[in-house]
């Protein structure tokens, strides 16, 4: 355990954590004595091993700060600075609201809905490095935010399809999507053009939408549909152990009402691959329940997240960095 050590953090434990190619994910932190909980003394244990914890995330994938007393967005955003590392402002489907400073609500679509499993902002050029939550009411039932390995979806996906994954890997994706042109948050994927854009002027839309790598279609209710393409299937990122990560968006987004998937040609992608990246997705899932004060740090280089149906009320806020 000795590279796990630190004399500031304590290493703890968490249901449903599990050991993947040699490492604890997510790696638990506690308070080194009961009474090292304050914020004060979190902040200063952060800031006295910057280098150290930022190392972690990346050789876990996730590290989960537990046992602290982190009591409002203002102390979560504290966390967050003490870093330095730069804010990176979220460009996506989901309906979100600024809180304070680097601080946004996590996706406000209905509890009862899943949100499936993504790399934050995957599908936009520049794309944070690491997505921050905070707990600050735990749900009832339900809630979690379970995470996924993403090289190991790569790794079964090639065993069991490797003409297909070739395949996509040299062509590219190719993804379509709709909004509308106001914000819709009875839809976790509700996010208006004008709000994701920061704009009402469609011309001026369209433009940042270039910018980002996105072609715009009109719609006559006033939406639109982006495209975008050609995306990557896969990535290695840096400092990873060259894991090929599984860096797409393609179940969550093949084969649904407002968006869909194929290869940047035009070829269709088999359901049945589609469905059995599902399953493997859904078996390499690491989750534990939320407690009150709870901060997780995820490299979303590394790992794709999700959020599962929830009873209210549950608030999670999140902060994103490059």
């Amino acid at each position: 355990m000795a590279e796990y050590s630190c004399k500031d953090f304590k290493v703890g434990k968490c249901e449903g954590e599990k050991i993947v190619d040699g490492e604890i994910m997510p790696l638990v932190l506690n308070p080194i004595e009961p009474n090292k909980n304050d914020i004060k003394s979190l902040l200063e244990s952060l800031d006295n091993n910057k280098e150290w914890f930022d190392n972690m995330i990346t050789k876990n994938s996730a590290v989960l700060l537990r046992g602290f007393d982190v009591k409002n967005a203002q102390n979560f955003n504290d966390i967050v600075e003490t870093f330095g590392w730069e804010d990176i402002r979220y460009v996506g489907p989901a309906p979100r609201t600024h809180i304070y400073k680097r601080v946004w609500t996590a996706n406000e679509g209905p509890l009862s809905e899943f949100i499936y499993f993504h790399h934050e902002m995957v599908l936009i050029k520049e794309f944070p490095k690491k997505v921050i939550l905070y707990c600050e009411i735990p749900p009832p039932e339900g809630g979690e935010t379970p995470f996924v390995p993403s090289f190991r979806v790569t790794e079964r996906m090639i065993e069991e399809f490797p003409e297909i994954v070739e395949e996509i890997e040299k062509k590219g994706l190719k993804y379509t999507f709709t909004a509308p042109s106001k914000n819709d948050k009875a839809s976790m994927r509700g996010r208006g053009w004008e709000d994701a854009f920061g704009t009402s002027d469609p011309a001026e839309a369209e433009k940042r939408a270039k910018a980002l790598g996105m072609e715009m279609e009109w719609l006559p209710n006033g939406g639109v549909k982006t495209i975008l393409g050609p995306r990557y299937l896969t990535r290695v990122f840096e400092g990873r152990k060259g894991r090929r990560m599984w860096f797409n968006t393609l179940v969550g987004m093949y084969g649904k009402d407002i968006s869909s998937a194929m290869m940047f040609d035009g070829t269709e992608i088999p359901e049945n691959f589609v469905k059995r990246c599902e399953e493997i997705i859904e078996e390499e899932s690491i989750q534990f329940k939320w407690q009150k004060n709870d901060v997780l740090f995820l490299d979303n280089f590394a790992t794709l997240h999700a959020r599962r149906p929830s009873l209210p009320p549950r608030k999670v806020l999140v902060a994103t960095c490059k």
